[in-house]
């Protein structure tokens, strides 16, 4: 009897011996037979937002005129101009607002300008300035087709190309941008440039 469980301990060690050796040969062999390289890894989030220049999630706005703290803030990608004033504290009790679109979208190194009532140059939208006092510059990023309209050399249907380009490429960072408009050249964007702001 021992004899015979000896033998199958034997017997069992070269089965496992053999199952062993298998798995060994067949992991070399096909391991080596595989010459794709492995695909390399993504760069992390952060890294690539750096890398290949994608837009950032923060914006960064002046807002400046009848606020309680004027100045620079950081502000979440796709906030609007109300946003900008609650972290500037609010408007202050002489702010225009009726000349403030809350509404707009903020775009990234925009001037955010809330006018001051009883100011020469602030009066509502779409009112004319009064004689000898300079109009309140229009905002490019902001205006309606009624106030671009308004400005000197800029009819119904070159305000309607103001409003589709901000459409297609956001608020507007410098008055220069104007020059990209259809309709307006260079001699129009100095006649413009001393009445509206981005």
């Amino acid at each position: 009897m021992p004899e015979f469980l000896l033998q199958q301990r034997r017997l069992l060690l070269a089965v496992a011996g053999s199952l062993a050796f298998i798995l060994l040969a067949g992991r070399f062999v096909l391991g080596a037979g595989t010459t794709t390289p492995a695909a390399p890894l993504p760069p992390p989030p952060a890294a690539a937002a750096g890398v290949t220049g994608l837009p950032s999630s923060r914006v960064v706005v002046d807002v400046v005129g009848a606020v309680r703290r004027p100045g620079l803030y950081r502000l979440a990608q796709g906030s609007r101009i109300a946003d900008a004033l609650a972290r500037a504290g609010g408007a202050t009790g002489k702010a225009e607002l009726a000349l403030v679109n809350l509404a707009a979208p903020l775009a990234d190194g925009e001037q955010v300008v809330v006018p001051r009532r009883g100011v020469p140059g602030a009066s509502a939208p779409g009112a004319p300035a009064a004689p000898g006092a300079p109009a309140a510059p229009v905002q490019l990023s902001m205006a309606t087709l009624e106030q671009l309209d308004s400005l000197p050399g800029v009819g119904p249907a070159t305000a309607q190309k103001i409003l589709d380009y901000r459409t297609k490429h956001g608020a507007f960072s410098s008055v220069d941008e104007l020059d990209a408009v259809p309709g307006i050249g260079p001699k129009r964007l100095e006649q413009l440039r001393d009445l509206v702001v981005p």
